[in-house]
């Protein structure tokens, strides 16, 4: 049984307050339980936000609960990460957030060739008014496919 490609959490609050632009993939740096703690999906992101500072990114407010069989050497659940990318994606994502004025989050956490990855996203915020714009599209969508479900019976 392969869990190469495999989601292990997404954050459907991301897509709610933000309109996503551009993705990338980034590898993390994590201790021995955190990575347990992430595998058995046991990460909040909701807070979470992903910063540029002096040529690496980090990762933010991200809170993986301790690991449930670790001992005294559990990790900090809420400690700052280092995000891995390359040196010309790094740029780009620092140009993007400090000229444009857009932010950065973690969309998705995935497995990919047995490493864990995480999607990171070039995010501008919504508005109250997008929010609910959003919110009736998706109702009207739901409701016209519940109607299309009850004519084909």
């Amino acid at each position: 049984m392969s869990v190469d490609g495999k989601e292990i959490v997404g954050n459907r609050h991301a897509f709610h307050e933000y309109y996503i632009e551009d993705k990338y993939e980034a590898g993390i740096v994590l201790q021995g339980t955190e990575v347990k703690s992430v595998m058995a999906g046991r990460i909040q992101l909701k807070d979470s936000y992903v910063s540029v500072r002096d040529g690496e990114v980090w990762l933010m407010n991200a809170h993986i609960s301790p690991y449930s069989h670790g001992n005294r050497e559990n990790h900090d659940p809420v400690r700052t990460r280092k995000l891995l990318l390359h040196r010309r994606e790094i740029a780009k994502l620092e140009k993007e957030t400090t000229q444009k004025g857009m932010t950065l989050v973690v969309t998705r956490i995935y497995w990919k060739n047995g490493r864990i990855k995480f999607e990171i996203g070039v995010a501008r915020g919504k508005k109250l008014y997008d929010k609910r714009e959003t919110e009736l599209k998706r109702t009207i969508e739901r409701e016209t496919r519940q109607e299309l479900k009850q004519k084909l019976r």
